[in-house]
């Protein structure tokens, strides 16, 4: 393996790991962070709210029998 796909291969799995909705809403609320912000308006509560969000639906997904 070559050193840059083994930086891409552990990139992947540090960002992404075991599961990749959490990667997504990490993503989603740093834009909606950016996206807010840009406006002027303080948006320093957007990313408490989406860990409490992927916190729950992850739980969520993992007590679902």
């Amino acid at each position: 393996m070559t050193p840059i796909r083994a930086l891409l291969a552990f990139l992947y799995d540090f960002v992404v790991g075991d599961d990749p909705t959490i990667a997504v809403a990490v993503v989603l609320a740093l834009g909606v962070t950016a996206a807010i912000a840009a406006g002027g308006v303080s948006a320093w509560w957007v990313m408490p709210c989406a860990v409490i969000g992927a916190l729950i639906g992850s739980l969520h997904r993992a007590i679902r029998v």
